[in-house]
């Protein structure tokens, strides 16, 4: 309760002491990277980050309306789970269909729906590559349509068998440790280390693949 006029600029009025926070509440608002020492981490991530923008610039086309944005974001979240899933008794929620399809579907189908409606004749061009002979266009057509309709399964199971293959591998040998001799679990911890190392860049290049063809996929449809 108030007890005077002038109570309010009082800075023992709280009980909890918190009155000072409003002065600090500013730096949440502020990007840290105006006021905070950038670290290696940061560095690098920022590097990476621009390279990727401008190498899907160049795959989107400089007639493309669109933003790289959506797909360094796509590459960002991707990679972060693969890695999450090396980690001991951590959940690999990129190798089941159910979240690479849930990526790779209402992408793939929110291109289609922008092409055939905006660049319809664009996209019946693209039903027939050019220098096919009349005789063969019919087949061309449905080879092309066929292809066209698996991209998204394509992209979601690419992205979950590699991620399934490497940690079964991982897992049938770790296995077989404690029915190993002595002598061969040298052998066994280095053949491990060499499919930690082998993981890790699948991790990179699968999710660097899937933002890559995501972003081709894209380019199709302008």
């Amino acid at each position: 309760m108030m007890t005077n006029l002038f109570s309010s600029f009082d800075p023992s009025t709280n009980i909890w002491s918190l009155n000072w926070i409003s002065t600090t509440m500013i730096l949440i608002m502020i990007p840290s990277s105006f006021w905070l020492i950038p670290s290696r981490y940061y560095i690098l991530w920022s590097k990476i980050l621009t390279t990727l923008h401008k190498e899907f610039k160049i795959l989107l086309g400089p007639k493309s309306p669109g933003s790289s944005l959506i797909f360094l974001s796509l590459f960002s979240m991707i990679i972060f789970n693969n890695f999450m899933g090396l980690f001991p008794y951590i959940f690999t929620s990129t190798s089941h269909l159910v979240f690479t399809l849930t990526l790779a579907l209402p992408l793939w189908l929110s291109f289609m729906i922008y092409g055939w409606i905006n660049n319809t004749i664009h996209m019946l061009a693209h039903l027939v590559p050019q220098g096919t002979p009349p005789a063969l266009m019919p087949f061309m057509v449905c080879i092309e349509t066929i292809s066209n309709i698996i991209r998204p399964g394509t992209l979601a199971v690419r992205l979950a068998a590699n991620l399934i293959a490497g940690h079964l591998l991982l897992t049938l040998l770790g296995n077989t440790g404690n029915m190993m001799a002595m002598y061969l679990l040298s052998l066994l911890m280095f053949t491990q280390l060499m499919l930690i190392i082998l993981e890790s860049a699948v991790a990179i290049i699968q999710s660097y693949v899937f933002a890559v063809l995501s972003t081709l996929y894209s380019s199709e449809v302008i």
